[in-house]
């Protein structure tokens, strides 16, 4: 049996589809170049039929990526594969991605069919889907909690058809290891032909198992993971991406294969997609949490002083995480900077590195020291594009016990715009100014964070915003050592999306 498991990344659909992780183009277009740089076997772009957006953002990835193959979901109805081809047809290695329930309950409660009316659309939709492109795939939706025997005539149908990929979804996060593995062997040994196409699995996290169910699918043969960075998706979570590369590394010979992920980018992934939507690891989560690598037990110190793999059974250089003694400073030159964001794994052209230049001068004259940490916030922090609004001035007033004032200015254009407001606290105060200013595009804001990128009381602090306006909701981010100024820079940013969208 082939060794290489295929990793198919769906951050850009099913990852998307989480609340508070939606992203706009150019983000999911950043996104789909680092997966790529990260050697994913699919890039799933989204769901083309669902929006004007959806189709628009399927259709610009299948056009950049060279490397990867780009998938679009369709559901088993015609004019949701021809909407799908149309999007990915002139990617280099296109895939139409086509599902139907086969449960007992989405048949009867969801899709009002008959199992007689289920293989009959599975034949028709993979065979029309067939004509227009030559990688289809096809899942069972709710496949783990369909009649085994069902499923394997479902899977029969669709390899019959024209299929060359079949997934069993773990659709709601129901089923344990033990049960995925005995489906997947059960399969193998009933379905004629299934050796002759690539099993993929799909798992969510509902119950906590999504990597686990994902490994257990592959010991039993299936060679494709479908999977997320970070774990993110709809309720709980997909298997995270990074969780089940390690493992299948880490435990290669217990697996018997592997991936081709080049681990070395997952710590940049990883931070990039957390940056974009807005979100942070917790600390103790595998592979990239701030803790995965950190000892503080005494007898795990001194364990790890003697051998490190007395308690460490993967290093973080292996996900991409370097420490190093060239020290970045006021007086660096572009070369040394230019050196120092490559070795952190970044890749940039002579604008891209201009303004990191800038930035990072610029916060060597407040800041003693300049952490790894602190360039990789500055590369991740980028505007993907010009904004309507740029910040030019701010002026607080704030004292105990008493109600603040803020005084800001915006360019935009060749113009130059002036508000001043009172708030309770010097941030509320500057939202009302900047609301004064862009005339309240923005109709609720539904959170605000703040968390520090390195350690010391001169650490740049990073602020996102999740604001609404009508049915869009976007992540603004911004930062500064100055925690005003990021969270200023952060509504300028989200005010900026909103104007482009709305």
């Amino acid at each position: 049996m082939d060794t290489h498991v295929k990793i198919f990344d769906t951050t850009l659909r099913d990852g998307e589809q989480a609340p508070g992780c939606s992203m706009n183009l150019d983000e999911k277009v950043e996104i789909a170049k680092q997966l790529e740089l990260l050697g994913v076997d699919i890039i799933e772009a989204g769901f083309a039929i669902s929006s004007p957006g959806d189709f628009k953002s399927v259709e610009i990835v299948a056009g950049v990526i060279k490397n990867s193959r780009v998938a679009s979901l369709a559901r088993a109805v015609q004019k949701d594969i021809d909407t799908a081809y149309e999007a990915v047809k002139n990617a280099v290695s296109p895939r139409i991605h086509v599902f139907l329930a086969t449960s007992p309950i989405h048949m009867q409660h969801k899709l009002k069919m008959t199992p007689d009316q289920v293989i009959e659309r599975i034949k028709n939709s993979v065979s029309y889907a067939k004509t227009l492109c030559s990688d289809i795939q096809f899942s069972a939706e709710d496949a783990m909690r369909s009649d085994k025997e069902f499923l394997a005539l479902a899977v029969q149908t669709a390899i019959e058809a024209g299929a060359a990929v079949v997934n069993i979804p773990d659709t709601v996060g129901y089923i344990t290891p033990e049960e995925m593995y005995s489906r997947i062997r059960y399969l193998y040994e009933t379905v004629k032909g299934i050796e002759k196409v690539d099993v993929a699995v799909h798992c969510h996290n509902d119950l906590g198992m999504a990597v686990a169910n994902s490994l257990a699918g592959v010991k039993a043969g299936a060679r494709q993971v479908e999977c997320t960075i970070n774990g993110i998706g709809e309720r709980a979570g997909n298997a995270a991406l990074e969780e089940v590369v390690m493992a299948l590394k880490t435990r290669k010979p217990f697996f018997g294969c592997e991936s081709r992920i080049d681990t070395k980018q997952i710590n940049r992934t990883s931070k990039l997609v957390y940056n974009i939507i807005g979100h942070t690891p917790a600390i103790n989560k595998p592979i990239i949490g701030a803790n995965a690598f950190a000892h503080e037990a005494g007898i795990h110190q001194h364990g790890v002083l003697a051998d490190k793999s007395t308690y460490e059974i993967m290093v973080p250089e292996e996900i991409g995480i370097t420490k190093n003694n060239l020290v970045i400073g006021k007086h660096s030159g572009k070369h040394a900077i230019a050196d120092k964001i490559r070795e952190l794994g970044y890749t940039f052209d002579e604008n891209q590195l201009a303004s990191y230049y800038e930035k990072i001068i610029d916060l060597s004259d407040k800041k003693k020291f300049i952490t790894d940490s602190d360039i990789e916030a500055i590369v991740n922090n980028r505007e993907m594009s010009e904004g309507v609004y740029k910040l030019e001035h701010f002026d607080v007033h704030t004292s105990m016990n008493s109600t603040s004032a803020c005084v800001v200015k915006l360019r935009k254009g060749n113009e130059i715009l002036e508000e001043v407001s009172l708030g309770q606290g010097p941030i509320n105060a500057a939202y009302n100014a900047i609301d004064k200013i862009t005339g309240g595009i923005c109709e609720e804001m539904n959170s605000y964070n703040i968390h520090s990128i390195s350690d010391g009381n001169d650490a740049l602090g990073e602020v996102t915003v999740k604001m609404r306006a009508k049915d869009k909701t976007v992540t603004g981010r911004g930062l500064s050592t100055d925690i005003i100024e990021s969270s200023i820079l952060a509504y300028v940013n989200g005010i900026n999306k909103l104007s482009s969208m709305v």
